[in-house]
């Protein structure tokens, strides 16, 4: 299947701000059976853009804008194809729990398995992880699965309920949240049974027979978690589903402090209050009879308005 995705960030402000030094990762990964076919990447005030690639193979783009200016507009768009992954066995053998210990002997996934900023073990977890019966059930896959249900039907989804930078503990409390969090409480309970687990930031292409809980014209996240013989396998508690070919992928981190789309800093001459739209648009698209890559037609849109306060030298993500 081929994606069309058009990503749209605005900032605005209050007063003239200077100095605009920023970094996106927008740009979706090519790895596995994913593959982006084009990216591109471009801003309001016009700024020459580069780019590299992190430790863990994320694209990132960074630019400066040094002149006085009111307002940021970001804009990516990307064509992307998304195979349709093995199917995944219901069980894995009976020697699996013992594979995970071997995996991780060695301490190379050390940082995937202990606390990061936003997936921590906290009293509001243990309390939860104790409620659930948290323990290694006859096999990693299965737990896993039982795992995302029961965030699934534990906690209600619930848009605006929290911000990018709230901890765990505001949705365990209140038993609601939005994707991020769900994601952080996944990959802390199944950091607690010793399995290495990770943060994934993308998009979720909707389709209309059938209904899912993310909303629509917005980023997504959901995490991967690393099982003996099938390597990262995907899972998206926010819908209780496996992640599969509507998942598309852009960056993977620690948690979403490793992967925010956008992060910058700037310097304000008073304090400033800007303004932060975001627009996401997915579509589908099929490939040229001659093998060329089709034109980029949005199929899907909408805006979430959110509003920041900033101080001299502020940050902005």
């Amino acid at each position: 299947m081929f994606y069309t995705i058009r990503h749209v960030t605005r900032f605005t402000y209050e007063s003239p701000i200077t100095e605009s030094v920023m970094e996106a990762r927008m740009q979706p990964l090519s790895e596995g059976p994913q593959r982006c076919v084009r990216f591109g990447l471009s801003t309001t005030p016009q700024a020459r853009v580069r780019m590299y690639a992190d430790p863990e193979g994320n694209i990132v783009h960074h630019f400066n804008i040094p002149g006085r200016h009111t307002r940021l507009t970001i804009t990516a768009e990307a064509l992307v194809e998304c195979a349709t992954s093995a199917q995944l066995p219901e069980r894995l053998d009976p020697d699996a729990w013992q594979l995970v210990d071997c995996q991780t002997a060695s301490g190379e996934f050390w940082e995937l398995l202990h606390d990061s900023p936003f997936a921590r073990q906290t009293s509001f977890l243990a309390t939860f992880a104790q409620d659930v019966g948290l323990e290694r059930g006859d096999d990693p896959l299965a737990t896993l699965r039982q795992m995302m249900s029961t965030i699934y039907a534990r906690f209600e989804y619930s848009a605006n309920s929290t911000r990018v930078d709230s901890p765990i503990d505001e949705a365990l409390e209140a038993r609601r949240g939005v994707c991020q969090d769900f994601a952080h409480i996944m990959i802390a309970l199944v950091r607690r049974l010793g399995v290495p687990c990770r943060y994934v930031s993308g998009y979720l292409f909707q389709q209309s027979d059938r209904e899912v809980r993310s909303t629509d014209g917005a980023t997504h996240a959901w995490v991967e978690a690393l099982l003996p013989g099938l390597g990262w396998v995907g899972f998206d508690p926010t819908n209780d589903m496996v992640a599969g070919d509507r998942h598309i992928r852009v960056a993977i981190g620690r948690d979403y402090a490793d992967v925010p789309p956008t992060r910058g800093t700037f310097k304000g001459l008073s304090a400033v209050k800007s303004e932060l739209a975001v627009a996401v648009a997915i579509g589908t698209a099929q490939p040229a009879p001659s093998g060329d890559v089709p034109a980029f037609v949005p199929w899907m849109s909408q805006e979430a308005m959110g509003a920041r306060t900033h101080e001299e030298g502020g940050q902005q993500q």
